[in-house]
């Protein structure tokens, strides 16, 4: 009884209530999704020409982003990390903008920025380089909403572990990039893999900055999210396609947060 008490705590038990109520507000939408597959179409729906295209722009698009996110979040982050606490939370909070600011007002600004009316855009105009409504603009749109999801990640990781091994490895002579490969990214590689895998998921399902950025163009900028919304309006994949493509969709979330959790310390029991 006592063990069951200390699993248990203390919280008044009628709280039961609204926390099944809440949970089946999250689990009962994803099992009528469930319910909705047609099964004996679904390597057909999924295999169909048009969601072949989105599902492979998709997933290109994503590792690029990723890739990009990489690039620069992994210097963000760590510089983040090794700021003093004030300017390291100014910073924290624009990298933290992109995660509560909806994506369509991303996509917006992305194209006020790249688009031919702006500076950038012109200068790109100038020298023959077109950003919006490409699958350029796919990519940078997927890495607009998604890095912050592996700065944050890999921040919170770097200063968990500190400076200490950093300081010892520095007493004994080694280098500065040395200390990075060797000793800093190891330490903090929980929180980068676990940052990666969450950067690509975002970046595969995102669907308002890229609408609006990078249009819906079938084999150009047309990705699953688009795909899947353009079904559902009458044009594109069938809807079978559709709830097949976000079936697949949900297989994924669903893979990278059990991927996530494994890479936590005492993640697997």
């Amino acid at each position: 009884m006592t063990r069951r008490r200390e699993i248990g705590g203390f919280v008044p038990q009628v709280l039961a209530i609204p926390a099944v109520l809440g949970l089946a507000l999250l689990v009962l939408p994803l099992a009528a999704l469930v319910f909705r597959v047609e099964w004996s179409t679904l390597w057909h729906d999924i295999t169909a020409p048009a969601a072949i295209a989105a599902l492979g722009l998709s997933l290109q698009t994503g590792l690029i982003a990723t890739g990009l996110c990489v690039i620069l979040g992994v210097p963000l982050a760590l510089a983040i990390a090794r700021m003093p606490h004030r300017p390291a939370a100014v910073v924290r909070a624009f990298v933290t903008v992109p995660l509560v600011l909806p994506p369509m007002v991303g996509g917006v600004a992305l194209l006020f920025l790249f688009g031919r009316s702006s500076w950038l855009g012109g200068v790109l105009a100038d020298v023959g380089i077109r950003v919006p409504f490409t699958t350029t603009a796919v990519v940078l749109a997927q890495a607009f909403v998604a890095l912050p999801f592996l700065v944050l990640a890999l921040e919170a990781s770097l200063r968990t572990t500190g400076v200490g091994y950093e300081q010892t490895a520095a007493a004994l002579g080694a280098p500065r990039w040395t200390i990075l490969w060797r000793v800093t990214l190891p330490l903090a590689a929980p929180g980068l893999v676990a940052g990666v895998i969450l950067c690509f998921a975002r970046a595969v399902g995102e669907f308002g900055a890229t609408a609006l950025f990078a249009g819906n163009a079938p084999g150009v900028t047309q990705t699953m999210p688009l795909a899947i919304y353009t079904a559902f309006n009458g044009a594109g994949v069938t809807q079978g396609s559709a709830v097949a493509l976000s079936l697949l969709l949900l297989v994924t979330a669903v893979t990278v947060l059990l991927l996530v959790r494994a890479w936590r310390p005492g993640g697997v029991r």
